[in-house]
């Protein structure tokens, strides 16, 4: 066995970059979850997710909802019959095809997901008002970079949507 084993410098920097990406990431779900927390207790992180994607498209009927999450459409509404019960969606009947319904918002969810988008945002200010300017100024290039990596759309100024809390839209070119 060889004392000292050569390392592929390049290897070393993907592990370095992927522990602080990792590490990262555990942060920025704890802070999701945080804010999530402080809204609504009764709702969990794939229903919020489902609340998202209603603010963010527009009414939906149920098998485009399911499709867009990922998720069968008996698990959709399962969701969606607990969101209406919390007074978070409602159904109604779709006015360009009586035949089917459509699923939307209620006032109290787009405040729920406003809220917890608004404290999201509150509490990642606090975390970078800790960094040095040249230090949020090289976050913002590195982070640019990684998230063209993984495709995921640009998050522009004063944005509450397409994706306030980063579940980029597979359906429409996206890959997993």
């Amino acid at each position: 066995m060889r004392e000292h084993e050569e390392t592929d410098p390049a290897q070393d920097d993907i592990e370095a970059v992927t522990r602080a990406v990792l590490t990262a990431s555990r942060l920025l779900v704890a802070v999701s979850a945080r804010s999530l927390a402080t809204v609504e207790e009764s709702i969990t992180l794939p229903q919020f997710r489902m609340l998202v994607v209603l603010s963010t498209r527009g009414p939906s009927k149920l098998v485009a909802l399911a499709d867009h999450l990922g998720v069968k459409p008996s698990t959709a509404m399962r969701m969606v019959d607990r969101l209406i019960a919390s007074g978070l969606m409602d159904r109604r009947t779709n006015q360009d095809n009586r035949r089917e319904t459509v699923l939307r918002l209620t006032e109290e969810g787009s405040r729920v997901v406003q809220d917890v988008t608004s404290r999201r945002r509150t509490e990642i200010t606090a975390i970078l008002r800790r960094l040095e300017p040249a230090q949020r100024s090289a976050l913002v290039e590195a982070l640019g970079a990684f998230n063209s990596a993984g495709q995921e759309p640009a998050f522009g100024d004063g944005d509450v949507g397409p994706h306030p809390l980063g579940w980029s839209d597979w359906a429409d070119g996206g890959t997993q």
